[in-house]
C-alpha cells in the first residue's frame, strides 16, 4: 500500500514538471527577493556587482547576439535578457547627462 502511494506521488510530481515546467515544491517559493533579483541578473548578464552602464549593456549585446530567435534562441530568453538588463540599470545611481543625453524639452 505504501509503495502504491510513492509511486502514485512520483507520478504526480513527474506529471507536473512535464505539464507546468516546475517541481510541485517550487511553487511554494514565494517570489524572488530584490537581492535574489539582482543576483539572477548579474548572472545572466555575467557582470560583476558594481558595473557600470556600458559594462551592462556590453553584457547583454553580447548576450541577445546568442540567444536572439534568428540565432536559435527563443523570444523568452530576450524577454529575459531584457528584464535582466533594465534591473540592473535601474539600481545605478543617477548620473549627469552626457553630451548626447539633452532635455528634449528643454529649449536655448
Amino acid at each position: 500500500m505504501l509503495l502504491k502511494i510513492a509511486v502514485l506521488l512520483t507520478l504526480v510530481c513527474v506529471l507536473c514538471r512535464w505539464a507546468l515546467g516546475k517541481w510541485p515544491w517550487q511553487y511554494m517559493d514565494g517570489p524572488p527577493s530584490r537581492s535574489q533579483a539582482l543576483r539572477n541578473a548579474r548572472d545572466l548578464l555575467k557582470v560583476e556587482r558594481g558595473a557600470d552602464r556600458a559594462q551592462i549593456l556590453a553584457a547583454h549585446k553580447r548576450l541577445i547576439a546568442v540567444v536572439h530567435p534568428d540565432r536559435g534562441g527563443s523570444n523568452a530568453q530576450v524577454h529575459q535578457a531584457n528584464d535582466a538588463r533594465d534591473l540592473l540599470l535601474a539600481e545605478l545611481p543617477p548620473s549627469a547627462p552626457g553630451p548626447d543625453e539633452t532635455d528634449p524639452e528643454r529649449t536655448e
